[in-house]
């Protein structure tokens, strides 16, 4: 875990007019984007969000973005989500619709689009735990670049969120490179979003 004061090595991204302010009413762990560190910012850092999604928050500060997890919320002022339920008795088919719910809240910190949309999920499959009750919940799941450092937050980001489903006990979330990825396998959605359509 580093500590840091201001951020260097980063090219600086512009934030627009519409980013909200934000200073940091305590010591928040963030990562850095996209290279993936853990760093600490001190209370009393000033920052904008330029992305809310999912339940996470992308913050401009001093030149470069951080991504702010959703139960670290509270140091920027916000709310955390409100974790899924399911209906008593919920069948595979009504547990597999939330996870495709929960996976469409997880978001490249630097793309305002969910990883549905960009078609970077190959595989989900639910399956029966050996030693437990509950269901465990299969995802194949690639990234943009194979050499981007948010791999493991994002891949960490569908486990918490996947975890969250009540009845799942068990996460299998793999990174795969095999096909690689290439823009016709976003959607339209994601192709309009990001001006490609």
């Amino acid at each position: 875990m580093v500590r840091i004061q201001a951020f260097v090595g980063v090219t600086p991204v512009m934030y627009s007019r519409s980013s909200e302010p934000v200073r940091f009413e305590r010591d928040c762990n963030a990562v850095l984007v996209p290279q993936g560190d853990v760093v600490t910012l001190p209370a009393g850092t000033v920052g904008y969000i330029t992305q809310a999604l999912g339940g996470s928050w992308t913050v401009y500060v001093e030149g470069n973005l951080v991504r702010i997890a959703g139960q670290d919320g509270d140091a920027i002022g916000k709310e955390p989500m409100t974790p899924p339920t399911l209906p008593e008795g919920a069948t595979d088919a009504d547990v597999e619709r939330l996870v495709w719910e929960q996976l469409r809240t997880c978001f490249d910190p630097e793309i305002p689009v969910n990883i549905v949309e960009l078609g970077l999920v190959y595989l989900v499959e639910l399956y029966r735990p050996d030693s437990e009750q509950g269901r465990g919940v299969r995802v194949r799941m690639t990234l943009t670049a194979p050499g981007c450092g948010m791999g493991e937050i994002l891949v960490s980001d569908v486990r918490s969120k996947l975890e969250l489903i009540p009845t799942v006990t068990e996460t299998d979330i793999e990174l795969v490179f095999d096909p690689p990825w290439n823009q016709t396998m976003m959607s339209d959605l994601a192709k309009l979003e990001t001006g490609m359509l």
